[in-house]
């Protein structure tokens, strides 16, 4: 009778489990079937419209013609779906494009150059496995041609103002040669030797006619395809905030004639860290400022040592305000 019993409860506990198990089963599968009619029903990815028509500092872009229409879009399909780095390169431009942009006009080259700084670093202070370095991507002998100092303690690759300056100085060059911004923005790519042997042998000086490698023929169409994205990010899936852009960082300059040994106990004497002075002169390359010849040095600080964010960021309308656009946050559904 014992026997019966146990064997009368263990079967009962079986039953249990069993039905337990088939319980959490068909809860899990009607899960799934939720989960998969949820997703199915509202996850949607749409290739973007292109616009109908493009220009590039001025230069009308062919769209009309199926294999141009077709290398843009890729690019804009690229940077529309690389949410990461298009999102970025549009909050660092908030910081950067105020610099370039009044130095691109002060030296005559078009607006849209800007773009190219964009896609060349992504507005970073990169170096590319070839050595070329900073928001232009300068090789040290391009660099010292078009005027920088370039040595193990000071790289103006790295100073935004003069590296702009000098690129400005390298695109005017191009243009002097070739007579075409849009050949200009290839030949930063390229260089100006390799454009004109193609031109040369293609016996054509349009950009869009001519086959190049695979880095030259996709290079102008990734600047093209931010500028697209940038100028009307909205249309393209990007409601960007403007209190998320990076905002400009008001700076004082001091003027330096004369060495500085130690820039640790420079930058401590003026009540900031050596991390933020690095930050603000990337240029300087190593931890003191040798200059034997007295040449005159602007040393970026920040106004504000404690680099307050709420200090730097703008008003509370910026969380409803959506960059480059006129809708709001609480205008979306």
């Amino acid at each position: 009778m014992k026997k019966i019993l146990i064997i009368s409860i263990s079967l009962l506990f079986a039953g249990i489990i069993a039905s337990l198990f088939i319980f959490s089963s068909d809860r899990k599968r009607k899960s799934d079937e939720v989960y998969h009619e949820t997703f199915t029903k509202n996850y949607k990815i749409f290739t973007p419209d292109l616009p109908d028509s493009l220009q590039f500092a001025g230069e009308k872009v062919p769209l009309d013609n199926i294999l141009i229409r077709e290398s843009f879009d890729r690019e804009l399909m690229i940077n529309t779906f690389w949410h990461t780095n298009t999102i970025l390169s549009v909050k660092r431009a908030n910081r950067w494009f105020p610099v370039i942009i009044p130095i691109l006009k002060e030296n005559k080259i078009p607006e849209d150059f800007k773009y190219l700084a964009l896609i060349e670093s992504g507005l970073m202070n990169v170096v590319s496995p070839k050595g070329a370095t900073g928001f232009w991507q300068f090789i040290e002998e391009s660099g010292k041609i078009f005027g920088l100092e370039i040595n193990k303690d000071v790289d103006e690759r790295y100073h935004i103002e003069k590296s702009t300056a000098a690129a400005c100085k390298y695109l005017q060059d191009s243009y002097d040669k070739f007579k075409s911004w849009t050949l200009v923005a290839a030949a930063y790519n390229a260089g100006n030797r390799r454009i004109s042997e193609t031109i040369d042998k293609q016996k054509s000086n349009n950009y869009y006619e001519l086959l190049f490698n695979e880095e030259t023929s996709r290079y102008v169409f990734r600047i093209i395809a931010l500028k697209t994205i940038y100028e009307a990010p909205t249309q393209y899936g990007f409601y960007i905030r403007e209190a998320d852009l990076y905002p400009l960082i008001p700076v004082k300059e001091i003027r330096i004639n004369e060495t500085i040994n130690d820039l640790v106990a420079f930058a401590q004497k003026n009540n900031i860290s050596y991390k933020v002075l690095k930050e603000f002169n990337p240029w300087l390359r190593s931890d003191h400022l040798p200059n034997p010849t007295g040449k005159s040095y602007m040393i970026k600080l920040p106004e504000d040592p404690d680099l307050q964010f709420e200090e730097l960021t703008g008003e509370d309308d910026d969380n409803y305000t959506i960059f480059n656009d006129t809708i709001r946050v609480d205008e979306i559904h």
